[in-house]
């Protein structure tokens, strides 16, 4: 039996709801995605650990989190295979950098000035460096004897100084670079998060 014109025009309705209330859960889907820094492309999305904190799929440890490049000269790519154009090239060993994402053996990096790519994992070592903030254009980093405003200085160090870090108790970290030891603001550098304890 036929439904009346009014009928048909109601079930059109109902179906295309429908639609359109899948493809708005689709894009919300995408956005929280987006918000937990994590690509929709292939193997890239990041689970929850322990605590509520996104971790990478291919290893189980957190995202984001800091790296230091094992080479002098690193291609990054576009997306995660060697198939992908050369996005750019870093060139300078031990220069820390920010894992985001991971597919497989490739890890999504971002450098301090938000410059993108993914590099394969074998060209990162988890060893910890500081590189003195070069958002601070012209503001040297002072290095100090403890940690606290009122001691002594070792050094002060410019911008784009690469340094070891020693340790970190979340307000100061304990660095080395170029035959100076000493004590940093832990806010005034890039490869360790504000608060982060390093030992």
């Amino acid at each position: 039996m036929p439904l009346p014109p009014n009928a048909r025009l109601l079930t059109v309705a109902a179906v295309c709801a429908a639609v359109l209330g899948g493809m708005a859960m689709a894009l919300q889907w995408q956005g929280l995605v987006g918000s937990l820094g994590v690509a929709n492309s292939g193997d890239t999305t990041a689970s929850l650990g322990a605590a509520g904190e996104p971790t990478g799929k291919s290893t189980g440890l957190p995202l984001p989190r800091f790296v230091t490049l094992k080479a002098g000269r690193i291609n990054v790519r576009r997306g995660p295979s060697s198939d992908h154009p050369v996005a750019f090239i870093f060139q300078r060993r031990g220069l820390p950098v920010e894992i985001t994402a991971e597919f497989e053996n490739w890890r999504k990096i971002r450098d301090s000035d938000g410059a993108e790519g993914w590099i394969l994992q074998s060209m990162l070592s988890g060893r910890r460096n500081a590189y003195v903030a070069a958002w601070a254009s012209g503001k040297v980093l002072e290095l100090h004897v403890g940690p606290d405003l009122a001691s002594g200085l070792v050094a002060r160090l410019s911008p784009g100084v690469l340094a070891a870090i020693s340790r970190c108790d979340g307000q100061w970290c304990e660095i080395s670079s170029d035959g100076h030891e000493g004590y940093a603001e832990q806010n005034q550098l890039w490869g360790v998060y504000p608060g982060e304890m390093v030992d």
